[in-house]
């Protein structure tokens, strides 16, 4: 009887975990950005970063929109890795 391989296992590349406290400092800072309307670059993982003002923040959905040239983004919060005021 001939033997079928199988394909291999591809495994997805891991969100870095975080402690409570960085994601405590990462929500203030969205917060702040948020309230102050500034615009800021948003590092997110495993995706390009993404640019623009925050409009919204949805603690169901964990979803943070962001607003650019009339274009809405719908980042999750989880993947935000760093928060940066646009220059």
């Amino acid at each position: 009887m001939v033997e079928i391989k199988k394909p291999g296992k591809k495994y997805k590349a891991k969100r870095p975990t975080r402690d409570e406290f960085e994601l405590e400092e990462l929500g203030e800072r969205l917060v702040e950005a948020k309230e102050e309307e500034s615009e800021v670059v948003l590092t997110v993982w495993d995706a390009d970063p993404v640019r623009g003002r925050i409009v919204a923040m949805d603690a169901r959905t964990r979803l943070v929109h962001i607003q650019h040239n009339g274009e809405l983004k719908k980042v999750p919060f989880l993947d935000i890795m760093r928060v940066d005021n646009a220059i």
